[in-house]
This record gives structure tokens, sequence and C-alpha cells, in this order.
């Protein structure tokens, strides 16, 4: 890739500039109810146009989790969101119910460094907000840390979730339970590996592996066959570019977020073509509703991150290429993981039966490589009809998931 790709990228946004304030400044205009042609077909289409315009140009920059309330037993709760840990490339979110009693039980939820910002877990943060003393990590944008701060490794990762198990779990009473969604699994399950090899005291009670990319042989996606057939010097050839100035992180070389997500959406790029359209029609026809959930989630979907080259290339080759983990040549710092060591955490994987991302599977391989976890600690749960989003969010993980995990970690 030409290393002014990051350079050209910003310059074709400022380019834009002015029309994006021309097209917001009509949506205003034609939507104005004192406006006449607000009212007519044509001003609605008009003002639909501006606005899809608007928003397919824009830089979507990073949601809040907006926690401020949350109901639990028919009683509404304040929720007070605060930072316990940080690093360079982590903030450790915690979210206190601020007039009840805290939870006993500790919840910590290990969010991906793949693209999207935590939030992506909004969904899953808030099914057991009510249940448990949450915690998730709040990853940085690497374009937003300065090159002095270091790279940021696959190494530095498992570090970091060592680190953090350290401080929410500082003695054997304290009840620590840990979930990774997706991309996570793989270090989650080195970092308690480690510390179960240590004999340490803040080794998790338990952890929950959702659609995680374990053993990516295992029913492979595209994604995984892309990774297999191109390469690690594929990647770093066409995937890595150099942050231009104003950013923080000016010089430091990264998966860029605008590159990523041309992937995301190129995955299906009929579905968000279509979702577009429908969204236009919505407008046109007044049904405000139905855009405002479609604002909500492309307001997520759309913000993306960077990722510093070292962690994703290093994730690229010992995840996806080399299977370092199910063939247990995994290592960290040069010293091999053993995930035989791992005895006392329980452990439950699940799996959604059309993801796209991570194939079933391939999660569910952690059971075997885990084997000295007793039997009884053990779980799997493969959901039906729901794909990658819809095993951490979405009715059908409330109504169906949750529970179970609950359940999971109550025997735990």
């Amino acid at each position: 890739m030409n290393r002014y790709s990051y350079q050209l990228y910003e310059i074709a946004h400022l380019a834009l500039t002015p029309a994006r304030a021309f097209s917001d400044t009509m949506r205003l205009i034609l939507k104005n109810p004192w406006n006449p042609w607000s009212h007519t077909h044509v001003g609605r289409n008009l003002a639909a146009s501006a606005e899809i315009f608007e928003r397919v140009t824009r830089r979507y920059g990073k949601p809040s989790f907006g926690f401020t309330t949350i109901a639990s037993d028919t009683v509404v709760h304040q929720v007070r969101e605060h930072v316990v840990w940080e690093k360079p490339f982590c903030r450790l979110l915690n979210f206190q119910i601020e007039d009840g009693e805290i939870q006993k039980q500790k919840l910590l939820i290990v969010a991906p460094m793949s693209g999207h910002y935590a939030t992506l877990l909004r969904g899953t943060v808030e099914a057991f907000l009510p249940y448990y003393d949450v915690y998730i990590t709040d990853w940085a944008d690497a374009r937003m840390v300065p090159i002095s701060a270091g790279s940021f490794s696959l190494d530095d990762y498992i570090d970091y979730l060592m680190q953090i198990s350290t401080v929410l779990k500082p003695d054997r009473e304290t009840k620590l339970h840990t979930l990774g969604v997706c991309q996570p699994s793989v270090p989650l399950i080195a970092a308690i590996a480690l510390l179960e090899a240590q004999e340490s005291i803040s080794a998790p009670d338990s952890m929950v592996l959702i659609g995680g990319p374990i053993d990516t042989r295992e029913s492979p996606t595209s994604v995984n066959q892309v990774a297999q057939e191109r390469g690690i010097h594929w990647f770093q050839r066409n995937c890595i570019v150099t942050v231009p100035f104003p950013y923080p992180g000016v010089g430091r070389e990264v998966y860029p977020g605008f590159l990523q997500l041309s992937g995301f959406m190129a995955m299906n790029l009929d579905r968000h073509v279509n979702a577009h359209l429908e969204m236009f029609n919505h407008l046109v026809q007044g049904d405000g509703d139905s855009a405002e959930k479609h604002r909500d989630f492309y307001d997520e979907y759309l913000a993306v991150m960077d990722l510093d080259s070292t962690y994703f290339l290093q994730t690229v080759e010992e995840v996806f290429v080399r299977h370092s983990l199910p063939r247990g040549e995994f290592k960290h710092r040069g010293n091999r993981v053993d995930l035989g060591k791992i005895k006392r955490t329980a452990l439950m994987t699940i799996e959604g039966e059309k993801d796209d991302i991570s194939g079933v599977g391939q999660t569910a391989a952690a059971q075997d490589l885990c084997s000295n976890i007793p039997a009884d600690r053990k779980r799997h749960h493969l959901q039906l009809g729901v794909g990658h989003y819809g095993v951490f969010n979405g009715s059908r993980f409330r109504r169906d998931i949750v529970p179970k995990i609950r359940d999971f970690f109550s025997a735990s």
C-alpha cells in the first residue's frame, strides 16, 4: 500500500467538508416545519438525500456508553462510569451502581480490539449490569497514542489482561468472572493459562468465550481463508500505513480504521446499500422511529479505530495463519502457553449457528484444548438462528444466552 494512503484519505475527507456542510444546512432548511417545501414530496426527497449524503461522507467519532440509570427488580438505579485502571492502550471502565448495594461478584468483559470501539458491546454490558459489578476493557485508538508510548503487541495484550485480573481479584475470596467476545478469546485464555501456571490467586473463577477464533481450522470462514491464502507478508504490504500529522500518534504504523471499515462493508455490501435505501424511504415517508434505529446502528458500526501494526500482524500470523494456539505452539514473551495448566477456572464456550466471522467449532475447540478442567466445570452452547453479532447482542442474546451464562457463573 502507498505509504501516503492515510494522508490521501485525510485530504479527501477535508475536500468534502464544504459539501457536507452545505448538505447538512440544506437538510435543516428542508425539514423546518415553517418551510412549505418540507410538506411536499420533493422537499422530503431532497431532505432525505441531503441526510444520506452527509452520513455516508462523515467521520464517526468514538461513541459513549451513555449509561445513567439501570432498572433492576422494578427499581431504577443511578449508574456512574469511571476509570479504575489505565495504560497507554487501554482503560478499564467500571459501571458503578451508586444508590444500590455493590454486587460482590465481578464480571470483566474483554471487548474486541479489532476495529470497533468497546461501545459495540453496550448491549452486552447492559444485560449483565443489574446482576454483577461490571468492568470492560476500553481499548485506545492507536492514532491517538503518541509513538513515545511504544508499540502494542499481542504479548502486551496478554500482559494487560493479567494485570487487570490482579487488580480485580486481589485475594481468593473475591469472585471474578470473565467474558471474551470474539478476538479476545485467544489472549484471554492465554492470560488465564499463564496465571494458573503461576498458581496465582488472581486467576479468574470462570471464563466465557463467545464467537472466538480459538482454532480457525474448524469451519473456516471467508475471513479465515483470506488470511490463510494471502499470508502475513501480504497484510504487511497492503494494510499497514503511517499515522499522519496532526494526530498524537503521528509516525506510528497502524492498520487504519478506514481500511478496516471498507473490509467490513465489502463483506455484506448489498445489505448495507439496501439498509441506506430503506432509511431514505423511511425519511421520505416520515417514519422517524425506523430512521432513528438505522442512525443508532450505523453511528456505532461506522465508528472505527486504528490498530497498532505490531499487534495486528502478530494476531494475523499466530491466530489465522500459523494456528499456534491449537497446535500447542503459542508463545508469550518467548515461553510456550500451556492450556493444560488451566484446572480451576471454569470454561463456557458459545457459538452462533450462522456466524460468518468465527465458524461453528472454532470456539468449541477450547473445550478439548483445556483438557484438565473437570467436565462438570465445562459447558458449551450453540445458539441457533443467529450470526456473529447475535451471540453477544440482541433479543435472542438477552432471552436465551444471558440466562445460561448467569447459571454458569452461579455454578462456578
